[in-house]
């Protein structure tokens, strides 16, 4: 336990000094609900039911989630291996499972961050207020992370090259990112680009939030429980075992 918190401490710090973490992580979700709500935050978004800041608060505090599993996590991970870094390490008592979990949860308390981040804004400068059970979308919310940090994870474990991992993450990113519902609003979306966001890995957390953030009951929930489990479960297993040195 001593090792893995001396890691932690030194993983942390570097993550905070990182300025792409600040701006992308931090900024980024914080900026883009500041400009949907102040453009449409009372009115109605579409047949949902909900208004844009209602709609807006439970989809961005995905975007933090979001660049901590598809630039964070392989970034760090791809940039030790291409340095040699995690060819030292081999001959240290450091296994696999330990660096990944500990670039977990530094990613992990950065999502964190940016999702309180969005909070306050959002209660604050805008008066936002869940009707829904705040536990209950604490835990969707918890479910998409690990489920989308299990995919950066096997991201990182695949890719051998910083030049490989950015085309990798570029592919994963920049869709989950414009096209299921993270930064722009899924009710926006014509029927056909509904469906392909539902069909995403973090479209499917995405609605998994909002219906807790609103206190509704999805028919599917627990379909989409499974599939978030099973995500978490299938990726994390193949990265550990896919996961090279070098």
């Amino acid at each position: 336990m001593k090792r893995f918190l001396k890691l932690y401490q030194i993983e942390q710090k570097l993550f905070f000094r990182n300025a792409d973490v600040f701006i992308f992580n931090l900024c980024m979700p914080v900026v883009t609900l500041l400009m949907i709500c102040l453009i449409a935050g009372g009115k109605p978004a579409g047949e949902s039911g909900m208004t844009y800041l209602q709609s807006a608060f439970a989809s961005i505090t995905a975007v933090g989630i979001c660049c901590s599993a598809f630039m964070s996590i392989p970034i760090v991970i791809v940039d030790y291996r291409d340095k040699k870094i995690l060819k030292h390490l081999y001959c240290s008592p450091c296994s696999p499972a330990r660096i990944m979990a500990v670039d977990v949860l530094c990613s992990g308390i950065m999502a964190a961050i940016s999702a309180i981040c969005v909070t306050i804004t959002a209660c604050v400068i805008f008066g936002y207020r869940m009707e829904g059970n705040v536990l209950a979308f604490i835990g969707a919310w918890f479910l998409t992370m690990i489920a989308m940090f299990s995919i950066g994870l096997l991201a990182a474990s695949v890719c051998k090259t910083v030049k490989s991992m950015n085309m990798v993450t570029s592919l994963l990113y920049f869709p989950m990112l414009f096209f299921s519902g993270a930064t722009i609003p899924y009710e926006l979306f014509p029927k056909g680009m509904q469906k392909v966001a539902g069909l995403m890995p973090l479209g499917v957390g995405i609605r998994l939030m909002k219906a807790a953030s609103m206190g509704t009951m999805l028919a599917e929930v627990d379909i989409q429980i499974i599939i978030l489990v099973l995500i978490t479960l299938v990726c994390s297993l193949v990265a550990v075992k896919m996961f090279r040195w070098e």
